[in-house]
C-alpha cells in the first residue's frame, strides 16, 4: 500500500470523538489499514467481521507487525483482547473506516484535483487514459485502478479495482508530498455500497456506460444502477462528464444535481442519443497501432489517435479528455499536446502481444457480453482473415452473464475456444460446460474446441490460426495470477501467448510490457 512518507500523528481518543465510539487509552495513531500483514509501525488496524471469520482474529499477528492500535467492534474487541493492542470500539467498523482514514491522512485539505470514473465498462481504460493524457499537458499526475495505482510515475500491483478507503485516503496524502496536481481513480459500484469512497468529493465523476454485470452482488440491473446513481449528487461530485453510449446515461444525466456535460460516439450510441449529447466523437481510422478519432463539441475540436484499436477506446478516450476540459485544464492546451497522438499505457486492454509476422494476438480484460462485442468488432476491422476467441468465465461470480458471453462470443468469432479463467471455488469443468452448451444453443455449426488449462488453449488457438489471422484472449488481461480455490497461482495470459507463437515457429516481441514509454 502506498502511504505517505511523512505521517501526521491522531490520538486515538479524539478519533472516539469523531466517530462516537470508545476509546481503551491516548494511543497515538499514524496511519489506517485492514490488514495486519500489510501495515507500518503506527498504523491502526482496523478488524471487521467477514462472511467466515472476524478479522480481529488476526490482531496479534497486527501488533507484532507493530500496529499501535485497533478499530473493531464489541464482538472484535473481545476477539482482540489478548493482543494487548490499545482499541477504538465502533457499532460499525467499516462504515466509520472512511472517516478515521480522512482524519488520520487529513486528506480534507490540500488534495489534489479528484478526477473519476465509473461504469460497467471502460473505467479503467479511462484512468490510464487520463493519466498518460494529464502527463501530456505538463501535468504530474497519479492514478488508482484495477491494475496498478500510480504517484507521479512510482507503480505498483493493484489489489481491489477500488482501494478500501484507507488505501484511498493513504494515497491521497501520499499524492500530496509528491506534489500531484490531478489524481484519476477507477471506482466501482462495489466501492459506493461498501464504502470505500466515503469521505471524498470528486471534482469530476464521468460515466462511461452500464451493461451487464455484477448481479452476484446486485440481484438486477436496477438494483446496479442505483448503486453507481449517487456519484452524480453534490455530496459525491461536483461535475459530471456522461457517455450516452449506453441508455442507462441518459437517466444518469437526467436524475443528477450537478453541473452534466454529455459525449456520445457516433456508430455506438443510438442517432437520437448522439445528438442530444453535447460533445461527439467519430472515428476517423483504425489500424493494429492505434484508432484515430475526431472530438468535437462547444470548446471546438481536435483530432488525435488513442494507441489502442477499438471505437469503444475513442469513446473512452473522448471522455477522459472532455473530463479534463471540465477539470478546468485549458482546451488549447490539451489540443496541442494531443495532436501528435496519445501517449498512454492501457494495459490487459486489447493489447497485441504479437510480432509482426503470424496471427495478430489480443489480450483483453473484458469479461462482460458488451465488452465482447466491441472488442470482437474491433478486432474484425483490422484484420483480413479469420477471428479466433478465447475465453472463460470466472467462478463464484454472476452466472447470470455466461449464456450472453458465449453468444457474442460465436457471433464475433469464426472459431471459439473455450477454456478456464478464474474457477475460484466452483468446478471449472462445470463452468466450461455451461459455456460449451450455450454456444451450441447459438450455433450449433461454429466451430469450437473445448481445452484446459489455459496454457493448453493458447497453444490450440495458435495453431490454428495463420498469416492474417487473430486471436482475441478475453478475460485475463493485465492480471498475474489465476485464482484456484482461493490460491493465488502465478500466471500471464501475455507471457503464455508469447511462448505459444514461439513454440509454433513465430517471431514474438521481447516483453512489451510494463509501459512502452518507460515510466
Amino acid at each position: 500500500m502506498l502511504r505517505p512518507e511523512r505521517p501526521t500523528t491522531s490520538r486515538l481518543t479524539d478519533l472516539a470523538a469523531l466517530t462516537g465510539g470508545s476509546a481503551s487509552d491516548e494511543a497515538e495513531v499514524t496511519g489506517v489499514t485492514v490488514s495486519s500483514n500489510d501495515l507500518a509501525p503506527g498504523d491502526m488496524f482496523v478488524a471487521i467481521r467477514g462472511v467466515n471469520r472476524h478479522g480481529a482474529e488476526f490482531a496479534e499477528t497486527a501488533a507484532a507487525n507493530g500496529a499501535s492500535a485497533i478499530l473493531t467492534d464489541a464482538e472484535g474487541a473481545a476477539i482482540a483482547a489478548p493482543s494487548g493492542l490499545p482499541a477504538l470500539v465502533v457499532e460499525d467498523p467499516r462504515g466509520a473506516l472512511a472517516a478515521v482514514a480522512q482524519a488520520v491522512y487529513r486528506t480534507d485539505v490540500e488534495r489534489p484535483l479528484l478526477l473519476a470514473t465509473t461504469g460497467t465498462n471502460g473505467k479503467t481504460s479511462v484512468t490510464h487514459l487520463l493519466e498518460g493524457m494529464l502527463t501530456q499537458i505538463g501535468v504530474v499526475a497519479g492514478a488508482s485502478t484495477s491494475a496498478e495505482r500510480v504517484v507521479a510515475g512510482e507503480r505498483v500491483v493493484a489489489g481491489l479495482t477500488s482501494p478500501e478507503a484507507s488505501e484511498l485516503h493513504a494515497l491521497i496524502a501520499r499524492m500530496r508530498e509528491k506534489n500531484v496536481e490531478a489524481f484519476a481513480v477507477e471506482v466501482s459500484a462495489q466501492a459506493v455500497t461498501r464504502h470505500r469512497v466515503d469521505g471524498v468529493v470528486w471534482d469530476v465523476m464521468g460515466f462511461t456506460n452500464l451493461t451487464h454485470d455484477h448481479l452476484d452482488d446486485y440481484g438486477d440491473m436496477e438494483t446496479y444502477y442505483q448503486a453507481k446513481a449517487p456519484l452524480f449528487h453534490a455530496d459525491r461530485s461536483r461535475r459530471g462528464v456522461v457517455s450516452f453510449d449506453s441508455e442507462p446515461g441518459l437517466r444518469i444525466a437526467a436524475e443528477a444535481d450537478i453541473p452534466v456535460t454529455t459525449i456520445a460516439t457516433r456508430g455506438i450510441a443510438t442517432e437520437e442519443a448522439y445528438a442530444a449529447a453535447d460533445w461527439h466523437v467519430e472515428v476517423t481510422s483504425e489500424a493494429q497501432a492505434g484508432t484515430g478519432f475526431r472530438l468535437t463539441g462547444p470548446a471546438g475540436s481536435l483530432e488525435t489517435v488513442v494507441p489502442v484499436i477499438g471505437a469503444h477506446m475513442a469513446a473512452n478516450a473522448g471522455l477522459g479528455i472532455v473530463m479534463m476540459l471540465e477539470a478546468g485544464y485549458d482546451w488549447q492546451r490539451i489540443r496541442a499536446a494531443l495532436a501528435d497522438g496519445i501517449r498512454a499505457w492501457v494495459p490487459g486492454r486489447t493489447q497485441l502481444v504479437s510480432g509482426s509476422a503470424g496471427p495478430a494476438v489480443y489480450v483483453d480484460f473484458g469479461h462482460t457480453p458488451d465488452a465482447f462485442v466491441k472488442t470482437l468488432a474491433a478486432v474484425r476491422r483490422v484484420t483480413p482473415g479469420k477471428v479466433i476467441m478465447l475465453f472463460g468465465a470466472d467462478g463464484d461470480r454472476d452466472a447470470t452473464k455466461r449464456y450472453d458471453m458465449s453468444r457474442t462470443a460465436v457471433e464475433g468469432s469464426d472459431i471459439l475456444v473455450i477454456t478456464d479463467h478464474h474457477p475460484r471455488f466452483e468446478n471449472a469443468e462445470s463452468i466450461r460446460r455451461t459455456l460449451v452448451e450455450a454456444a451450441r444453443d447459438v450455433d450449433p455449426a461454429h466451430e469450437l474446441y473445448e481445452v484446459s488449462p489455459p496454457e493448453a488453449a493458447i497453444v490450440t488457438a495458435v495453431s490454428l490460426a495463420g498469416d492474417g489471422d487473430a486471436i482475441v484472449w478475453c478475460g485475463p488481461g493485465h492480471q498475474n495470477y489465476r485464482d484456484i480455490e482461493g490460491t493465488q497461482w502465478s500466471y500471464s495470459a501475455r507471457e503464455l501467448s508469447r511462448r505459444a507463437l514461439i513454440a509454433a515457429g513465430y517471431d514474438a516481441p521481447e516483453r512489451v510490457w510494463p509501459n512502452p514509454y518507460g515510466d
